[in-house]
Parts: structure tokens; C-alpha cells; sequence
């Protein structure tokens, strides 16, 4: 595991811009038509590591913690406006970027990317990467009028992956 170390507190004055703050204008620049057409939904997609933090990822798990914690924040606040805020969590989703990752494994481990994505599969308990589309199915759902009575909830799509019990 990498420790922390003094160097990282350099990198953090650069991070509430990319993760945080960037939520907080996007929540910012909706809702005046969300209030304008009587309701809405917020939908944000953060990290597993929100509920699970990542040992080698320690500034940013902190910054993504606290944007699910806007979001939670916001629910509550933004109720009494049928303002809906929610949090998608992927887990591993098929991308180019978890392509990259599972290259980056392979390459540290001495593997080939195709026993590195076999590895990375059997730690889910559906044995597979999820599908890009049914990672929006999620969302689409959340953003529906059938998530009408859901607010201020964190969704994580990974096959089962995580052992969060919430």
C-alpha cells in the first residue's frame, strides 16, 4: 500500500477544481431550469471508492467523498422543490479507460491483458465486466419518473462487486 506522503498535499490545492467544484457548477447551472419547470433530477456519477476508498487514490477519494456528500445534502434541500439528487457508482464497466487499467495490471503483474481481464472478472460475483449500456440503464432509470420517491441515493452497478453492506 502507498503511503501518504508530504508531496501530496501539493497536488491538493489542484483537485476540489476537477471533482468537487466541477459538480457544484453543474448543480449550479441546472437548477434554475429544474425550479423553472417545477422539478427535476440531478443525477451524478462518482467512484466506488466513495464507499470503498482506494489505497493508492487517497486525494482523490477524498474529493469524491464530498461530492456524494453535496449530493446527499442537496437531496434534503432541494426536496421540498421535487428536486430529485442522485449518485451512480460504477464498478467495472467495459471502457476504454478500464481497458487502459487492465493493460497498466497486466503490464505490473506480467500478464497478459487477457489473464489480467480474467482475473479482474473473477472478482465479480456475475463474473463479468458490466455493459456500457446497462450502466445507463441505471441512470436513465434514476432519472426517470419510475425513481419518483428515490433521493439522496448512491446506486452502485458492479455485478456485486463491492462488500458495502450500504
Amino acid at each position: 500500500m502507498r503511503q501518504f506522503r508530504v508531496e501530496h498535499l501539493f497536488i491538493f490545492p489542484k483537485l476540489p477544481n476537477l471533482t468537487l467544484l466541477s459538480s457544484v457548477r453543474m448543480i449550479r447551472a441546472v437548477l434554475p431550469h429544474l425550479r423553472a419547470r417545477g422539478g427535476g433530477a440531478i443525477l451524478a456519477v462518482t467512484s466506488s471508492s466513495v464507499k470503498e476508498p482506494n489505497d493508492i487514490l487517497l486525494m482523490s477519494n477524498v474529493m469524491r467523498s464530498g461530492v456524494t456528500s453535496l449530493l446527499k445534502s442537496l437531496s434534503r434541500q432541494l426536496a421540498s422543490e421535487k428536486i430529485r439528487v442522485n449518485n451512480l457508482i460504477p464498478g467495472h464497466i467495459f471502457t476504454g479507460r478500464v481497458q487502459a487499467l487492465d493493460e497498466l495490471r497486466a503490464n505490473k503483474m506480467g500478464r497478459t491483458v487477457a489473464e489480467e481481464r480474467a482475473w479482474q472478472e473473477g472478482q465479480i460475483p456475475w463474473g463479468r465486466y458490466g455493459r456500457t449500456e446497462e450502466f445507463g440503464r441505471a441512470g436513465a432509470f434514476l432519472l426517470s419518473d419510475a425513481a419518483s420517491y428515490i433521493t439522496g441515493e448512491t446506486l452502485i452497478v458492479d455485478g456485486g462487486a463491492m462488500k458495502t453492506v450500504w
